[in-house]
């Protein structure tokens, strides 16, 4: 007989490498919605755009050539496909990616578990984060890229994807693609100003508005 199996269950509490210490609380915990970090991260949606667009140029070079309508539809059987396999494998990697993470935030630090083959745990004071941003997506979900201390500085590629993109010579840990992206920066705001009291609340948020590079905290 067979059960399930949780690679994290030497974990004391979900997402920590141990149990938090008293007097710190728990305020917010949340992983990357994987949908979104494929999109975002994995850029599922321009590896697609990408092929459909190699394909239609190929077809139409052929069709330039004086070539017949058939001989020119052939990329259409093999680049499209090849394409759409990329796409579904990134998509693996994101969901795969988001189900071997947890983020969370206390009320003296920011924790991120991360890592699918090699899970590593990062753990942030809030002596050692300058500030966080904030982007938003259509649906709500959004980064909160964390601004850490020169001293703090982490390697990119372990980070990678939980990094603000682009940011190589001072990497950025990040909360990536997290649902109601809005309320979690107001509280890690509010947790690092020193004025966060209560969790969270878990309930369902409605659909907002995209927005991009608000500061969160400085």
């Amino acid at each position: 007989m067979t059960g399930h199996h949780d690679d994290f269950d030497f974990e004391p509490v979900r997402g920590l490498p141990q149990s938090l210490p008293q007097g710190e609380r728990m305020l917010w915990q949340g992983a990357p919605r994987w949908q979104d970090l494929a999109v975002h991260a994995f850029h599922v949606r321009k590896v697609i755009w990408y092929f459909a667009g190699l394909t239609l140029l190929a077809g139409a070079l052929r069709l330039a050539e004086g070539e017949s309508l058939a001989y020119s539809a052939r990329p259409f059987q093999w680049l499209m496909p090849m394409g759409l396999v990329a796409a579904a494998l990134l998509s693996g990697l994101a969901y795969l990616s988001a189900r071997t993470s947890v983020y969370t935030i206390t009320t003296k630090r920011v924790v991120m578990r991360i890592g699918m083959a090699l899970p590593v745990t990062l753990n942030l004071p809030f002596n050692q984060i300058d500030g966080a941003a904030l982007r938003v997506f259509a649906n709500g979900s959004g980064d909160i890229p964390l601004k850490v201390t020169r001293k703090e500085r982490i390697a990119y590629l372990l980070l990678w994807p939980h990094a603000r993109p682009f940011k190589f010579a001072h990497p950025q840990p990040a909360l990536r693609c997290v649902a109601r992206a809005d309320d979690v920066a107001n509280l890690l705001a509010a947790a690092l100003a020193g004025t966060a009291t209560a969790p969270m609340p878990a309930e369902a948020a409605p659909l907002r508005a995209a927005k991009t590079g608000q500061p969160v905290a400085a």
